[in-house]
């Protein structure tokens, strides 16, 4: 991959992870899940909620999972 294509992957990693960040503080109402990870979904009473926080947690983990091998 030349420089520019590495620099635009990160660029929209980022933005992926911002996104994912936004929609997880959304889901649950506060920030604690990024201490407690899927402990605080699980509290979730709500089914659609605990739905969009699992696959958003899904998509940010797999973000940082290739920022870490892209550098």
């Amino acid at each position: 991959m030349s420089v520019a294509q590495i620099k635009n992957l990160q660029r929209r990693l980022a933005n992926l992870e911002a996104e994912a960040t936004e929609e997880l503080n959304r889901a649950c109402g506060h920030e604690l899940w990024q201490t407690l990870g899927f402990d605080a979904f699980d509290s979730l009473e709500d089914g659609d909620r605990r739905a969009r926080a699992n696959y958003y947690y899904g998509q940010l983990q797999t973000v940082r999972e290739l920022k870490d091998v892209v550098g």
